[in-house]
Order: structure tokens, then sequence, then C-alpha cells
């Protein structure tokens, strides 16, 4: 019943709706005048005829001729009562079986679907509603941030702005509101003023627009978008945005650390108060060779080996974990600790030949930026001459093409990076270079997260998802804490020790062998012990720095967690 009511009240409010019910109207008041016109004048031929019938009689001869059901007891036997016969017949039919189901469709059975329409797609949320995000698009990376918010039970709202799409998403099982993006009612209808975040991934202009509506109705909520051009990011800012991220130019620094190249240091890859979490590359060192006790890591330099990258599989290490060539060692420990292993290790030099870039978009520049600051050579290879920012290190031309490919270096590079934005075109590229070179390390760039895997099958080491990175900076600034993406499908984060493990040890918690997942340190009484030892006890109050992957990540939230 209620349902109903909101459909009455969409279908009324319409202003359109109360022209077209006046139309429909006046539309039927002429129908009953010719039908009444067509009685009268009934009654004077068949008098002329020589017979009467009663009005109720007139009136249904009309209306059988009209609609057409034919001729049955009444007829006229003159020429004038037939020529008036087909006259009747022929004004039904336009009348009745045309004009009147398009009128009656189009003025008012078409409004009130759409009323219906309207009527299921929510346009508020109850006034109760807190603590929520608001999204005002939907793409791979506001679809990995969702997946994201449910995990860590946040309520979202997801705004759209087109009726059609509002309801498909809505039957998906999405929690969305319809409404226009610019509209500060929208925003008041989605009670932004108790929201704990407001998320718009639009162009700049846009994200610039819905900043500046959402902050003239409130001043705290925290406003983050992202911004295509460097240029945007102060405007961006000044229109009310608290946070503005720029992918491209994230997403280059994470593929640039985890290059082969000129030297084997660390590359921090996230930082939890003192522990660092970092990269190393084990080419050209005395690791290679060697398992992980024999390296005497933690001995000598009291570092812990939390993982090993080979050709795009994250192992987690044992003892008798053997480092080869291609492996890339995930390290886990202090500043100073970092610093020990890159005095013992970064006079170890590897191929210095220059590092390829396939594609000068946002990715491609940031990846080209970041090697810049660490006195990297590479070369990008570019089909568009408007990207083409130099002779010496861009070369323009296609990926594909192998001529092109051995002017940047194909033969001795000893690493090649896919950037483009076309996932096709990066796996066609992966094939074709692990073709040329299966020695040469190949790391991918994924938009869409279903494609990850595609490129690891193709040949790639590392494969970065520009749609899982987006949603982990989103929720990085959300959760006011740190969840660093090592690779697609990897991620450190930290989070308060559950109520179920308070009181336990290290090893009693068993979180390894439930979850797979591993604690890389514990924070508790003010003192961060990195790298815990079995025995260290978990109070209430602790923080745990936790690696694992994502489905990894789900079972310790569900297995800790879920109420």
């Amino acid at each position: 019943m209620k349902f109903f009511t909101s459909q009455i009240s969409y279908f009324l409010s319409s202003r359109n709706t109360k022209v077209n019910i006046k139309r429909l109207l006046r539309f039927l008041a002429a129908l009953s005048a010719l039908i009444i016109a067509y009685s009268v004048i009934f009654h004077f031929i068949m008098l002329y005829e020589g017979q009467e019938h009663s009005w109720v009689t007139g009136f249904y001869w009309t209306l059988t001729v009209m609609s057409t059901l034919g001729f049955g007891d009444i007829t006229f036997t003159s020429d004038l009562g037939r020529a008036f016969s087909v006259v009747v017949l022929m004004s039904g039919m336009i009348s009745l079986l045309i004009l009147l189901p398009f009128t009656f469709i189009e003025f008012f059975y078409a409004p009130w679907l759409e009323a219906q329409s309207k009527a299921r797609a929510p346009r508020e949320l109850p006034e109760d509603t807190k603590n929520h995000v608001i999204i005002t698009h939907l793409d791979p990376i506001t679809r990995s941030l969702i997946e994201k918010l449910d995990q860590y039970n946040y309520e979202y709202v997801l705004l759209v702005t087109d009726l059609r799409k509002a309801l498909e998403l809505y039957d998906e099982g999405y929690r969305v509101v319809f409404g226009e993006l610019d509209d500060p009612e929208t925003y008041k209808r989605l009670r932004v003023k108790n929201a704990a975040m407001v998320v718009s991934i639009g162009t700049d202009m846009v994200n610039s627009n819905i900043s500046n509506t959402v902050r003239e109705l409130d001043e705290k909520v925290t406003i983050v978008t992202t911004a295509n051009s460097t240029d945007s990011v102060d405007l961006l800012k000044m229109a009310g945005a608290d946070h503005v991220i720029q992918l491209g130019q994230m997403m280059g620094k994470s593929i640039s650390r985890r290059t082969i190249s000129q030297d084997s240091r660390v590359h921090v890859v996230g930082r939890f108060e003192e522990l660092v979490i970092a990269e190393a590359t084990a080419d050209g060192t005395p690791l290679v060779g060697k398992t992980i006790a024999e390296s005497n890591l933690r001995e000598k330099l009291n570092i812990n080996i939390v993982g090993v990258w080979e050709r795009g599989k994250f192992i987690k290490p044992t003892p008798d974990t053997l480092i080869n060539k291609e492996s890339v060692l995930l390290l886990a420990g202090s500043v100073d600790q970092l610093r020990n292993y890159d005095e013992h290790m970064a006079i170890y030099g590897s191929n210095e030949k220059p590092v390829i870039i396939v594609g000068a978009g946002r990715v491609g520049r940031g990846t080209a930026e970041a090697f810049e600051e660490r006195g990297m050579d590479y070369r990008v290879i570019e089909k568009n001459p408007e990207r083409v920012l130099d002779n010496e290190k861009y070369i323009l031309g296609g990926g594909e093409e192998l001529d092109i490919l051995k002017k940047a270096g194909i033969e001795e590079a000893p690493c090649i990076i896919m950037t483009t934005h076309d996932d096709d075109m990066n796996v066609y590229l992966t094939i074709y270079a692990r073709h040329l070179r299966p020695d040469i390390q190949i790391i991918g760039r994924a938009t869409l997260q279903r494609n990850v895997s595609t490129l690891h099958r193709a040949g790639a080491d590392f494969v970065m998802s520009y749609a899982t990175m987006g949603a982990n900076a989103i929720f990085n600034i959300l959760e006011r804490n740190d969840v660093v993406m090592i690779a697609e499908g990897l991620n450190v984060f930290n989070l308060e020790t559950p109520k179920l493990l308070a009181g336990k040890t290290l090893k009693e918690s068993n979180i390894r062998k439930d979850t797979g997942c591993s604690v890389l340190s514990i924070k508790q009484n003010g003192q961060q012990e990195i790298n815990p030892h079995p025995d260290t006890k978990l109070n209430p109050e602790s923080e745990l720095v936790i690696i694992g992957n994502v489905e990894q990540e789900s079972q310790f939230m569900n297995l800790y967690f879920e109420e």
C-alpha cells in the first residue's frame, strides 16, 4: 500500500502528468460528444425510415458500429442510413481503435510506468543514516571500493543520474539513490551532513562542481576526488576537496619500484609508523642461488623476508625457499635495518640498459617521472606524436612493431612495462614480449580487475590494477591509516586486535594457520615490535600489521570480526 501511494504521489506531482491528464480528458470529452451526436442522428434517420427506438438503443447501435463489432439486429434500409453507418464505422475505427489506445498509452499509461520506476528507485536516505560514504560515479575503481566497504561493514550510497541505470544497479543489489550530481537538494536527501566521506571520480570539471556544491552544504565532510591533470589539483582543493588523488602518478611510482634495473637498493612500498615495508631485487647480488636460511639476513641485519615474488607469484617464505635471479624480496624492518641492507647490497649492480615503457599516458608518464627521480634510464614507446616529449627517450611508434621494440632496446632491456589503458593491448604486448625475450621482466597495468589473471597467464611478472590501487587509496583516507597494495590481490593492512584474540600469544592465535595472513608487527603499550616473537602476548588495545591476499584478508575479517 505504501509503495502504491508513493507511485500515485510521483505520478501526480509531475507537471507533465497534469497536462497529459487534461489532454486525455479533453479527448475523452470529444469522443463522448461524437457518440452522443451519432446517437441523436441515429434516431432521426430511423424515424425517416419509419422505425422508432429508445435512446439506450441509439447508444447501443453507435457503440457497436464504432467498435466494429458489426451489424446485427438493428440496421438501416435506406441509402442515407447506410451512408451514415459507413461514416460512423470509419470514425469509430480511427477514434476507438487508433486514437484512443495511442492517447491512453501516451498520456496515461507511459507516465504511470515512469512513475512506478521513479517510486522504485530511491530518491533519499533515511534520516538516521550516518557515517556512510557517498559515491557519485560507478567505474572499476568505485566497484572495487564498494567491495572493500562491504568487507569492512561500511555503509555507502551510489548516486546515479540516469533512472534506468539506477534501477538496473538497484536490482543488482547496489544501494543507489536517483538524483542530479549538481543539485544541493540531492545531497541533502543523501544526508551529507552525517556522511563520513564523499567520493567523486568524474572529470576534473565535474569533480570541481560536486566539491563546491557539497562544501556549501557542509564544511566538515571529507571530500575525495581524482584529478586527470596536475593543473587541476589546486583548483579542486579550492573548490572544497580535501584529498585529490592522481592515480596515474601513484601507479607510475608503484610500478617503478618493481622494476629490475640499475641497483639492488630497497624501495619503500609502505610505512606503518616504525615498520617499513620495502622491496629489493635479488638480481646481481650474492643472494642469488641461496636459500633464505643461507642468506643470514635476519641474523646479520635483523631484517625479515616476509615474501618472495617469482614471476608474478607470491611465495610465503620458508628457510628452504631458494632466491633466484628473478626474485624480488619483500622485506620488513625499521629504517635503520633497511639502511644497513642498502649499505651491503647497493654496491651490486644489475642491468644498466634502459627500461622500456609502452604508452605515454598518465601511468606511463608517471612511471617515467619516477625513473627520473631515481636516476634510471628508460625509453618510452608512444603512438601519439603529441605525447612524444623528446627525441632522446621517447620513440614514436607502437609496441607491437618489432623495429620499434628493437630501437627501444628490447634485446638487452632488463624490463618492459605495459601501461596503455587498453587491457586487450596490454595482454597482446605481454605475450609478444615474452615470446621475444623469455628472460625479460614484464610489468603490466590492468584497468579492469578481471584482466589481472589474464595478464599473469600471458606472461607478466607483476600486474598492478588501476581499480584496486584507486580503491585502496580512497579507503586509506576513510580509515585514516594505510592499506598498502604490494601487488594486485596482496595487501599489507593494520587493524586493532580482535577481541577473540586478546590475551592469546601470537602462536596460540593460529592466525597464519586459520586465515593464511602473517603478522608483521604488533604495537602495544606505545611500543611497536617488528617481526614479533611467536610468544608475544596480544593485548586488547594492541594493533596488528598484517600481510595477506584479498581472500585471506576477507577470511581474517569474517573469522574475527563477524558478529
